[in-house]
């Protein structure tokens, strides 16, 4: 686990296409690299799910709440970071007649439908790959391994269930990790992960109660354990947990064991927003346990930063540190 800070603030934020999206108690703020010397910002709100349904402000729930508001916030916030940087690029070819016809017929919704299009594939890939697939693999693995396959007469369902979570549980960490070494190789994503570095090192420079300097936010490290990468990786943990209390078959039919493990998203979703709030706010043997795995895959999801990005991430905290201190979470002194 990182070292202690001074003080613990609630602003976090998300690295977005050349730049960052800063999230505080008070207000949300998206700043995006659009030339050498210049940083455009622009504040971005939605109305949260606690701030309408009461019942998501309590433990557990508010999980649930905080996941689906946070996707929603940073979509917004990436379709901003899009449509700036694609006002900053310079067009050096003539485009298709097929790119004129989509800017014929969609203008400039062009980027939203595409990104729609790309979020709808992307889930229904995500679902197939991390669902689907590891539970098929395990049922077809089981006519080789006889320990994989339920026997009536051996009353054995408990232990290949044991063997079905496990294997599932596995796979996905392994093709989580898989996926984003392979997009981190893309010089693209690669300065997402830069920007993402950069976002944890400011926070952590203001949590040091060091003046925000690029030279101050420079000498911080970049692994934070309040960290969506984290997150993910405690979900996919907790997800091994959830699947020994599904049956291999759900009335006797494979294929519903994981629509029944979606459902229960939510569920792991209410206890690994409860251990990160845990790993965020104490620093003992347990939760160094808990956040090592987080940790660890944040070498990939994160990269140095240079210093043109650092500018971006101190423009965008500077703008949602609240006056009140409405932010601090504890007071480490230390």
């Amino acid at each position: 686990m990182s070292k202690k800070t001074k003080k613990i603030t609630s602003i976090g934020g998300s690295a977005l296409i050349e730049g960052i999206m800063m999230r505080g108690p008070k207000k949300s703020t998206v700043c995006v690299r659009t030339g050498e010397n210049e940083i455009y910002s622009e504040d971005v709100h939605i109305t949260t799910i606690p701030e309408k349904i009461k019942f998501f402000k309590l433990p557990f729930f508010r999980g649930i709440a905080g996941l689906i508001d946070s996707m929603r916030l940073s979509y917004k916030s990436l379709m901003l970071s899009a449509d700036k940087a694609i006002e900053g690029a310079e067009i050096e070819e003539e485009p298709s007649k097929f790119e004129k016809w989509l800017d014929e017929k969609f203008g400039d919704k062009l980027v939203k439908v595409l990104m729609v299009f790309a979020s709808i594939i992307g889930v229904a890939l995500a679902v197939a790959l991390f669902f689907f697939l590891p539970s098929f693999l395990f049922d077809l693995a089981g006519n080789v391994i006889p320990a994989f396959k339920v026997d009536p007469a051996a009353h054995n369902e408990e232990v290949v269930r044991l063997w079905k979570s496990v294997f599932e549980g596995v796979l996905k960490i392994m093709l989580f990790l898989g996926y984003i070494i392979i997009v981190s190789q893309m010089s693209e994503m690669k300065r997402v992960f830069m920007y993402h570095g950069a976002e944890h090192k400011t926070i952590f420079c203001y949590e040091n109660e060091e003046e925000l300097t690029v030279e101050n936010v420079k000498k911080q490290t970049r692994f934070h354990p309040r960290c969506g990468t984290s997150f993910m990786v405690i979900m996919l943990i907790i997800g091994i947990i959830v699947g020994l209390f599904v049956p291999t078959a759900p009335f006797g039919i494979p294929f519903l064991r994981p629509v029944f493990k979606i459902l229960l998203i939510p569920v792991a979703c209410g206890f690994g927003y409860e251990l990160i709030k845990l790993c965020g706010k104490h620093d003992n043997k347990l939760t160094r346990i808990i956040a090592a795995p987080g940790l660890w895959a944040q070498r990939i999801t994160t990269k140095e930063p240079d210093a043109n990005m650092i500018e971006v991430a101190i423009k965008a905290i500077e703008a949602v540190i609240p006056e009140d201190g409405s932010d601090i979470v504890k007071n480490c002194g230390c």
